[in-house]
């Protein structure tokens, strides 16, 4: 009888592991990267500062002319200056712009 209850007990254990083991994956692979993503992007919005030139989840390419609380003011061209939030900032221009000159070298 003994055998039979730590069989099944066992048997449960097993049929657990996979479930365990699932979650352990999207941790690794698909939780932790997207965090250090986000942590790494939100340390890149606070290092911009005006004459950094950037471009925005939009597409919208410009250059930095005011740095609040919360927004960055953008001049995209002649004389043209729109007013976005820092999370709407995707990427730094002038970085991209070293990156693919050191890469065609």
């Amino acid at each position: 009888m003994n055998t039979v209850l730590l069989q099944a007990a066992g048997g449960n254990l097993m049929s657990f592991l996979p479930m365990v083991l699932i979650i352990v994956v999207f941790y690794f692979f698909m939780i932790r990267p997207q965090m250090k993503k986000q942590k790494d992007h939100k340390k890149y919005i606070e290092e911009l500062g005006v004459n950094s030139k950037v471009v925005t989840t939009a597409g919208i390419h410009g250059r930095i002319v005011e740095v609040s609380d919360t927004t960055f003011l953008v001049d995209v061209g002649s004389g043209v200056k729109i007013r976005f939030d820092k999370s709407a900032i995707a990427l730094d221009a002038s970085k991209a712009a070293n990156n693919t000159e050191k890469s065609a070298s």
